[in-house]
């Protein structure tokens, strides 16, 4: 019998780059004989204790391509198989939560201190707590948004004036502060990884900024991994427990890699441009030998 899924993905991104990226993964689905329903998230409310009648009849499996960890819960709570599971996707969403379950594991990455919790209304009104980081991160300093995507929450301070207004730009929303890796500066290796293995990896490098991301001007170029940036790779999504991801590795003083972020939810089609290789296809093939 034919299995059942649904794509479930967030119902106010319609821009053509999603919808690509969607259209990619049903064809996939087709091919391995799978129907693979495209649901978008606004669809699918209800109130807590009726999930099982909304969404009726169950599907065989759910693509969570969203972040609403709460939504993928309600499903792992049905006994739904997700992919990625609702915790992993929380895991890579929360920057600061990427970054302690890394620490933890063993996997290198580059110095980081969350910043103190503030509440809205309220914001930053002492910042004190940049003496801290100063001291053990020093100028210039990457300060990153908790939540965000495409680079777009990515600042780098060069002094405390700058470091101040990123600090009041960003209010009362959480953050982090990271040592800045002048070795990796506007480049770093976009490595996608599907059920423990690396599927294909590119060069990512901007001339013009210190972030290397496409949507930010940055250009791509196939790369092989040396051994290290593998294992790094593979490790990290072992410790965050994905299926797959999208995981950004540095290149550290020595050549050393670390791990500067992971994407649950990786936006693919510049790695296809780019190697060849379609993750999506990888991605259904891995959920079609699951369920």
């Amino acid at each position: 019998m034919k299995k059942i899924g649904w794509l479930v993905v967030n119902a106010f991104l319609g821009a053509e780059k999603y919808q690509m990226l969607y259209q990619m993964l049903l064809s996939a689905a087709r091919a391995q004989e799978i129907e693979l329903l495209l649901k978008p998230a606004d669809g699918l409310v209800c109130a807590f204790g009726e999930e099982a009648e909304v969404f009726a009849p169950l599907p065989d499996f759910v693509l969570f391509w969203d972040k609403d960890v709460g939504l993928a819960r309600r499903f792992e709570r049905l006994g739904v198989p997700v992919f990625n599971t609702a915790r992993a996707i929380e895991l890579c969403d929360d920057k600061r939560l990427t970054g302690e379950i890394l620490n933890a594991h063993g996997v290198k990455i580059p110095k980081t201190i969350p910043a103190p919790k503030t509440f809205e209304n309220v914001g930053y009104s002492k910042t004190d707590f940049l003496d801290c980081a100063e001291r053990a991160l020093g100028y210039p300093m990457v300060i990153k948004e908790a939540y965000g995507s495409f680079g777009a929450q990515v600042y780098l301070a060069r002094n405390r004036a700058e470091a101040l207004k990123i600090v009041d730009k960003i209010g009362h929303k959480e953050f982090l502060m990271q040592e800045f890796i002048a070795e990796s500066a506007g480049r770093d290796i976009r490595v996608n990884v599907v059920d423990g293995r690396v599927v294909c990896a590119m060069l990512r490098y901007n001339e013009t900024d210190f972030r290397s991301n496409v949507t930010n001007g940055g250009k791509t170029q196939k790369i092989v991994l040396d051994k290290a940036q593998e294992q790094i790779a593979l490790a990290a999504c072992k410790a965050l427990g994905l299926h797959f991801a999208g995981v950004d590795v540095l290149f550290g003083a020595g050549g050393e890699p670390l791990v500067c972020e992971v994407n649950s939810n990786p936006h693919f089609k510049s790695s296809l441009d780019c190697t060849g290789v379609d993750l999506a296809e990888h991605i259904l093939r891995l959920i079609a030998e699951r369920i």
